[in-house]
């Protein structure tokens, strides 16, 4: 039978193996993102590009669901009920994540898979303390 061993983070950089930067942050902290802004560009008719940055995101997806809270509030300013997820990149450097997502927006139920209805999302991001553009 074999035996794995388990060193801590903290033991492990002791002996040399990891960094003080390499050590993971403890799992049990609260998420607290701070929500550094969105910029919006509207690029042709229906089609918006969303640029928004925040800190603290647990993963991509914290990123995505910004843009996505963005993209909603934008088609229900623009007086349009939904919107239609074309594409979005994510990146993280120093702490500062950062999305560009493009979205359609319209006044009818888009064709494709990944659509939104734009007021069911803003009142999710509502309730989940997302801001919104």
């Amino acid at each position: 039978m074999r035996r794995m061993a388990s060193i801590s983070p903290v033991a492990l950089m002791m002996l040399g193996g990891l960094s003080a930067c390499d050590v993971p942050p403890p799992a049990n902290l609260p998420f607290a993102p701070a929500y550094e802004g969105v910029d919006t560009t509207l690029l042709d008719g229906d089609l918006v590009k969303f640029d928004v940055a925040m800190r603290g995101a647990r993963s991509s997806e914290d990123v995505e669901d910004y843009a996505r809270c963005a993209a909603a509030q934008y088609a229900l300013i623009r007086g349009y009920g939904f919107a239609r997820h074309l594409r979005t990149n994510v990146y993280e450097e120093g702490g500062l994540w950062r999305g560009d997502a493009v979205y359609t927006i319209s006044p009818a139920l888009p064709r494709g898979v990944r659509k939104i209805d734009a007021e069911v999302v803003s009142a999710s991001c509502v309730e989940n303390g997302i801001p919104m553009v």
